[in-house]
């Protein structure tokens, strides 16, 4: 065997190697994120819309019964504020409309309106996200009863590389993720940042493919 040849072995023996211990790698990543994994919830019920806490992005629609000219609709701005006649600024993030209504109601009935009769309603929710193996990832309108399936079907459907048994969720104002089976019926929620994981076997032939490609390009002589 000439000295091109040996070399020529070496380095293929070489970049195979290299694939093996990333393949390897890819695997025992794979293990451990199973085995790691939060463990999977069921869907969350009505009430967590019921309950529903605002925040900048929604828009309220707020009626004060017999004073059509305080009312309207009215966008929560970045700092958690809508901004009403007569009584200025109101901080609404964190509440639930209903405790807003309490809080416009107390402010009107100092000195503004005699027995203030008020009304908050959620007119539109803040945008959820999908990010991760969706065609189209990035924000969208939040609609009522969405679940994870209707959310990937806005976002484009799901790539070639995309796990479809199961997605990550961070729920508005939590900085952790919870993993949920994609037959669980989970519910999307505003705010609510859905993550589509990619499958390990295109994780393993993102690295062995321009691994193999470079043992190709490096071989004749």
């Amino acid at each position: 065997m000439n000295t091109a040849r040996i070399l020529t072995f070496i380095r293929f023996m070489a970049a195979a190697g290299a694939i093996a211990l990333a393949c390897s790698a890819m695997m025992a990543r794979a293990h451990a994120q199973t085995a790691d994994a939060p463990p999977i919830v069921a869907a969350a019920s009505q009430s967590a819309l019921d309950n529903y806490q605002l925040g900048p992005g929604d828009k309220l629609r707020v009626i004060v019964y017999g004073e059509d000219d305080l009312g309207g609709t009215f966008d929560v701005d970045g700092g958690g504020f809508v901004s009403l006649p007569l009584i200025g600024q109101v901080k609404v993030a964190g509440y639930t409309a209903h405790q807003v209504e309490g809080a416009v109601t107390n402010k009107l009935a100092d000195g503004f309106v005699n027995q203030p009769r008020v009304n908050v309603q959620v007119q539109q929710y803040r945008p959820f996200y999908v990010l991760g193996e969706v065609n189209k990832p990035g924000e969208y309108p939040y609609v009522n009863e969405m679940n994870v399936s209707n959310a990937v079907a806005v976002a484009g459907g799901y790539t070639l590389k995309a796990i479809e048994s199961g997605f990550y969720v961070r729920r508005n104002g939590d900085p952790h993720e919870v993993y949920m089976s994609a037959d669980s019926g989970a519910k999307i929620y505003p705010g609510d940042i859905v993550r589509i994981d990619s499958s390990p076997f295109w994780d393993i032939l993102s690295v062995a493919g321009p691994l193999a490609g470079f043992a190709a390009l490096r071989g004749p002589y």
